[in-house]
């Protein structure tokens, strides 16, 4: 049997894991202080840890399986990490700074299989779901990386929204969120993660009733299904009145705002008229709604596509405004260094490829 990423068990995992093979239940805290407080990377360094445990962990599990392939440093302190994983596979993790703390952005999957034409996440179609494991161990990554820098500081903030869908990969994800979470490990505050979905209906629904306090994101993009669609074949199987009535019933289940993601997309969905419709759209639950507009991050293999313009930008957020609907403009972190998300990993491995 293969050996699997110790940070893939959450802490009742582990507790069960380990009075399953003889150990005391109090073991479970003292291995996840050294996993997560003190950051440890080999389980020899967990001093006071008894012999017989540490050779049962080592036995079964490894420490970290990603190795650092390339590294990315943006003039304004974004930094994107290039990961590789044990198999050979290459995924992305992004760390930025902003004024509320440091957010790292993680990959659920090697590949995307969602097919939105505007995106470089799907230029490579989707390998595998990454494991619980090797979710939470781009955080601790990144969270070495700023160790390494002696400065105290910490990761605050965690977006799932890099490479893959999230709710495609369901059960890894929530074993992720909940090891994040918890307070004897990393401790980040459940409404300090968002989670993002193209839009599965289905697992909208098994969210909410997950009871989980973390924020939800949906990359809409669209407010009809004619463009959404065309631009997004997610549409297809899950059309905005199927999404719309999981949306009520998060709503009402929760009672937490949703975060709609919104790509600006030079005179594809980016007219006043979209911006109308997106309001009717959302109005009924405008209380709990908030429009996050994206200016387009270029992506070669799309040239089809152009970021709006400015003024194009600042009328749709007018006309939301005006018809009730909070919103705000994202602008991209390191746009220096690969900004959209999937595209570093793409080039590197049309690179490779090349070299062969």
């Amino acid at each position: 049997m293969s050996k699997i990423s110790i940070y893939g068990l959450t802490y009742d995992k582990l507790v069960e894991w380990l009075t399953d093979n003889g150990q005391k239940k109090f073991r479970a805290d003292q291995v996840w202080n050294w996993l997560y407080k003190k950051r440890v990377t080999s389980f020899s360094e967990m001093k006071n840890v008894n012999q017989e445990t540490i050779s049962l962990l080592e036995e079964n599990f490894i420490p970290h399986t990603l190795g650092e392939e390339i590294r990315q440093e943006s003039e304004d302190g974004t930094i994107k990490f290039l990961l590789k994983l044990a198999d050979g596979n290459l995924i992305e993790t992004v760390l930025m700074r902003f004024n509320y703390g440091l957010s790292v952005c993680v990959t659920t999957q090697v590949g995307c299989n969602i097919g939105c034409t505007f995106c470089a996440s799907g230029l490579l179609t989707k390998n595998r779901d990454l494991t619980s494991g090797e979710i939470v161990e781009q955080i601790m990554t990144v969270q070495r990386h700023l160790d390494e820098q002696g400065n105290d500081e910490r990761v605050s903030h965690i977006v799932v929204m890099g490479i893959g869908e999230p709710f495609d990969n369901f059960n890894n994800l929530m074993d992720f969120l909940y090891v994040v979470n918890d307070d004897r490990g990393l401790n980040i505050g459940a409404r300090h993660i968002t989670v993002s979905t193209s839009g599965l209906a289905h697992k909208i629904y098994e969210f909410a009733d997950t009871g989980i306090q973390v924020n939800l994101a949906i990359s809409i993009h669209a407010p009809t299904n004619e463009l959404r669609s065309r631009i997004m074949k997610i549409n297809k199987a899950f059309p905005i009145e199927k999404l719309m009535k999981s949306v009520d019933y998060y709503l009402e289940k929760t009672n937490r705002r949703i975060t709609y993601e919104y790509i600006m997309l030079k005179d594809v969905n980016d007219h006043e008229e979209e911006a109308a419709q997106l309001s009717k759209l959302l109005y009924n639950h405008r209380h709990l709604a908030y429009v996050n507009l994206i200016p387009y991050n270029s992506v070669s293999e799309h040239d089809q596509y152009a970021r709006s313009e400015s003024t194009a930008i600042q009328a749709f957020f007018e006309t939301l405004k005006e018809n009730g609907i909070n919103a705000g403009v994202r602008w991209e972190n390191g746009a220096d260094i690969d900004a959209a998300c999937g595209q570093l990993r793409s080039k590197q491995i049309k690179k490779k490829k090349k070299v062969v």
